[in-house]
Order: C-alpha cells, then sequence, then structure tokens
C-alpha cells in the first residue's frame, strides 16, 4: 500500500497531519504579520 492511499484511509494520520498544517500556516501567518507590522512602526517613528 502506498503512503498517499495510507494517508486519506487511516483518519488518525489525515487529521493529525491537517491539525499539523493548520498550526505551521498560523506561524507563518503571524510571523510575517508581526514582522510587517515592525517595519511599518519603526518607519513611522523615524
Amino acid at each position: 500500500m502506498s503512503l498517499w492511499q495510507e494517508f486519506f484511509r487511516d483518519p488518525v494520520i489525515f487529521f493529525s497531519f491537517t491539525g499539523l498544517a493548520i498550526v505551521i500556516g498560523m506561524c507563518v501567518f503571524y510571523a510575517i504579520y508581526f514582522y510587517v507590522k515592525m517595519v511599518k512602526a519603526e518607519k513611522r517613528s523615524q
């Protein structure tokens, strides 16, 4: 059985990796969000 079929057949693996992808996506979003806010605040204070 291939890994791709196992991923969609087993709900534990599917929901684990889906949750992990959501958490990593949120981390990336907030890292970019705070970086942009920091750059804008630095420009405004100068």
